[in-house]
């Protein structure tokens, strides 16, 4: 009976406990230890799972620093939805059925996780905000602030970055745990802006707090990498050998020990043989198998310092050709030859195909991708127009010669390629396929002396040759397989080397791609019209080819040369009157003889704007900007009048974005709106007329605009509209002719400042400390100046202390500049805030994010006010 009654009993008390509705001591233990080993549990070991493969499939690049966080690999998230989607639904499970359970909280925090892993940002987001919010559990708070704050670093969301930050630096008893996360994050913070400084600061203190010591071994690691690149070896070789600790693994112990010993014995060590030979024993271990790409890198790296330029580069060759387990470095390596091609021999052909190849290992995501992908482009130009000049300037010379002269021509042509082919094929040593060439070319390692004739390499090779050219390029196979096989053997020409059908592989043999001389000769420009595209092409390559060389090389002389090409070859060029503004310009550079291009621009071209240029100096700062905008207004003025509106808009954007402040601007956003009254509503192209007039000081150009608004308004409108003065014409072309030349205000002289129209800018007001003092409600003023005029515009206001004699106060963010300018606009015209007069208003300023950068350096108010005023008042 005694049984049965406790057995009733744990009936009854599990069947009241588990109900998530009633909210007694029995049913909170019920719910909370049902949650916590149940469904949090589960929903935290599925998550952990998927880590720890994110950390296993990713591969450490430790030629460069090591990432704070290892990044978060799509393709693995993928593989792993199944899993995910399962610790989701426990989570949710957690939060549905044990409402009453002090773990719900905690399942939020682990969906918020889950969603971040996902990459879906925004409900990561609303998740971790809602913890923090409502949360008792200030440890769980704490994890979910900076679970935000590693989401806004990745967002590059650096002002609310900034504030989250502001807020944890302010709480108190934050456990050790969460002070490892938040320090660890801190570092993340300061490695996407860059800051090394601030990078090693905050890994300092996460350190302190690492319980987990393969986690410590790595963070180490980064420390080492940082000290070494800030030039403190004595620091980077300690931290390399801290994070031998901890079993990590042995690609880290490698690189741990290799760069420890750069930094300690190999760059004091005044024994060279020394140095070399540890590396040489490196390169023998057979633990190093699949690592032996990085030591001979790291020996040309070494040797580069020593300054022997022909060993660094046979041992970057060598790198490139040794087996390794990361392709990433051989990215690196073809990044070096290409900065030893370009700095060392100038050599802009070798360094853009050394880029080319670089980019074939590094992958487009990476930071690196996209510097070397701009470099390229430069470069690439190069190499089309320099290849493109010596190709047609061969075949132009070529044509000029009789039938019989470019026949020989092309016989010694090909006789030279196939004495390249044997050469290459000489050298060497393993084959490559199953042709009978291939072979054959096994034998070519030995004497090239020797009497016996498969002893003698050149022999095997020549006799090769030979039986290609004779038979073809036959496999290896028996009498009975060659006569049932079909064979149409090639006849011997001079220098034609052409397989039959059915052939095993004839793309394989080394003479596969000699061509014919037929095919030589079908490539010469015979007629006329060939002749003339190819001239066009000429003509156009030398002249791009000048200016690359002067605009983004800086190679002044060169330029000068192909500049001085065209105008020689092709005297009659439409582009003249650039090119003699352009070797003006390279003359003048190279203390030369600048003057007798101005007295050709005067005497051939006294109309073009180029001619203007030269006659007067002063007025061409910049006045290239001036003349591409020009080009680009033309393009987009004609596409406007021939209906496509959607073309003339691309280039007047395109043009405004490269070439935002020039004489063309105003005409560019006026262009602009006529193509919105083509392509948007009428009231859309009524208000930008409006607001064109309010802000255009040029005169012509708002009498235009306001001709074109007429139409459009009331007759109440028409009034207030009254025209200053009559307008002449309907063309937008013809009202040019009498805009007037002056140029909006030019940026001060020596000026450290840039105009940035659409980077995100700040509104400053700057205060001493008397009147600092005296403008206490400043910041509570702001705010309900911000809710009656800005309700939807989410501005933020704070103060800094610039230094001891200015304290600041900051209203961001401005998505552009022209946001700012309305800000500011109606600031002086309706804030009000005791102790702040008219004079301390008209001393604030609005400035874009890079500006402040620089200001904040200098502290200099009065130099950017100058900048403010010249460009914006």
């Amino acid at each position: 009976m005694n049984k049965r009654h406790v057995l009733v009993w744990l009936i009854l008390i599990l069947s009241v406990g588990c109900s998530s509705e009633r909210n007694t001591f029995t049913n909170r233990a019920f719910h909370n230890l049902t949650s916590h080993f149940n469904a949090y549990y589960l929903t935290d070991y599925k998550i952990r799972e998927v880590e720890n493969q994110v950390r296993a499939n990713y591969k450490e690049d430790y030629t460069q620093v090591l990432p704070i966080f290892i990044p978060i690999d799509s393709a693995t998230v993928t593989q792993n939805k199944s899993r995910l989607d399962s610790a989701r639904e426990l989570a949710s499970k957690a939060i549905d059925w044990h409402r009453i359970s002090k773990w719900v909280d905690d399942s939020y925090f682990l969906i918020g996780k889950i969603d971040y892993i996902q990459s879906q940002r925004d409900d990561a987001k609303n998740a971790f905000k809602y913890v923090n919010s409502t949360s008792k559990d200030k440890d769980l708070r704490h994890r979910a602030l900076i679970s935000l704050l590693r989401l806004y670093i990745d967002e590059k969301n650096y002002e609310d970055a900034n504030f989250t930050i502001d807020y944890l630096s302010k709480e108190t008893e934050i456990n050790d745990e969460n002070r490892y996360d938040l320090f660890k994050t801190l570092a993340y913070y300061y490695e996407s802006r860059t800051d090394a400084n601030g990078v090693i600061g905050a890994l300092d203190r996460a350190i302190e707090y690492a319980d987990d010591n393969k986690e410590l071994s790595r963070l180490n690691f980064i420390l080492a990498q940082y000290y070494q690149r800030a030039g403190l070896d004595a620091l980077a070789y300690d931290f390399y050998r801290k994070s031998l600790d901890g079993n990590p693994p042995y690609e880290r112990s490698f690189f741990a020990m290799l760069f420890a010993q750069q930094v300690a014995e190999l760059n004091a060590s005044k024994d060279l043989r020394k140095v070399r030979n540890y590396y040489d024993d490196l390169y023998k271990d057979p633990k190093n198998k699949d690592l032996k790409d990085v030591v001979v890198y790291e020996k040309a790296l070494f040797e580069l310092k020593q300054g022997d330029i022909p060993l660094t580069l046979d041992l970057l060759h060598q790198a490139a050709k040794e087996p390794g387990s990361s392709p990433r470095l051989k990215g690196y390596i073809y990044e070096k030859l290409a900065e030893i091609s370009l700095d060392e021999f100038k050599d802009y052909r070798a360094t853009k195909y050394y880029l080319d190849s670089a980019l074939t290992f590094i992958k487009p995501e990476s930071p690196d991708a996209e510097e070397l992908s701009a470099r390229k482009e430069v470069l690439d130009q190069y190499v089309f127009h320099v290849e493109r000049i010596e190709l047609n300037d061969s075949l132009i010379r070529l044509a000029s010669l009789s039938d019989s002269e470019r026949l020989a021509w092309a016989n010694a042509y090909i006789a030279s390629e196939e004495e390249r082919l044997l050469k290459l094929a000489a050298a060497e040593n393993q084959p490559k396929s199953s042709s009978i060439f291939d072979n054959l070319l096994a034998f070519s390692g030995r004497d090239g002396g020797s009497s016996f004739y498969f002893d003698n390499g050149n022999a095997v090779q020549q006799g090769t040759l030979d039986f290609v050219r004779t038979w073809g390029n036959r496999p290896l196979q028996d009498n009975w397989r060659r006569r049932s096989a079909i064979f149409q053997t090639s006849g011997q020409s001079t220098g034609n080397v052409t397989g039959g059908e059915g052939l095993e592989n004839p793309e394989n043999s080394v003479l596969a791609d000699l061509p014919s001389a037929e095919s030589l000769l079908e490539t010469i420009p015979n007629t006329p019209e060939k002749l003339q595209v190819a001239n066009q092409q000429l003509e156009e390559s030398y002249f791009e080819l000048g200016k690359l060389l002067f605009f983004d090389l800086k190679e002044t002389s060169q330029s000068i040369e192909s500049l001085e090409n065209l105008i020689f070859l092709y005297p009659e060029t439409v582009k003249k009157p650039e090119a003699y503004y352009l070797l003006y310009l390279g003359q003048k550079e190279n203390s030369g003889n600048f003057s007798q291009y101005i007295g050709r621009l005067n005497r051939e071209f006294p109309d073009s704007p180029y001619t203007f240029f030269v006659n007067n100096p002063d007025a061409a700062s910049g006045n290239m900007a001036y003349l591409e905008s020009s080009k680009n207004y033309e393009l987009a003025y004609n596409a406007y009048y021939s209906g496509q509106y959607s073309e003339a808009r691309s280039f007047i954007l395109s043009t405004l974005e490269e070439y935002p402040l020039t004489r063309n601007t105003e005409r560019l956003l006026l262009l602009d709106i006529m193509v919105t009254g083509k392509l948007e509503a009428k009231e859309r192209f009524k208000s930008r007329l409006e607001a064109y007039i309010q802000n255009t000081e040029e005169d012509q150009l708002v009498t235009l605009a306001k001709k074109m608004l007429q139409p459009l308004l009331t007759e109440e409108e028409l009034v207030a509209l009254t025209p200053e003065e009559p307008i002449e014409t309907d063309s937008l072309a013809n009202a040019e002719e009498n805009i007037s030349e002056n140029q909006k205000p030019e940026i001060p002289v020596d000026s450290p400042y840039k105009v940035n129209e659409t980077q995100t800018h700040i509104f400053v007001i700057a205060l001493s400390p008397t009147e600092a003092e005296a403008a206490k409600n400043l910041l509570g003023d702001l705010e309900n100046f911000h809710a009656s005029n800005f309700t939807n515009a989410r501005l933020r206001t704070g103060n800094m202390t610039m230094n001891a004699q200015t304290s600041i106060y900051i209203i961001s963010p401005f998505a552009n500049a022209e946001k700012a300018l309305e800000y500011y606009q109606k600031f002086m015209e309706e804030f009000k805030s005791n102790g702040i007069s008219e004079d301390l208003k008209n001393q604030a300023f609005f400035i874009s994010i890079e500006n402040f950068q620089t200001l904040n350096k200098s502290k200099n108010l009065e130099e950017y006010r100058a900048f403010f005023r010249s460009m914006y008042k």
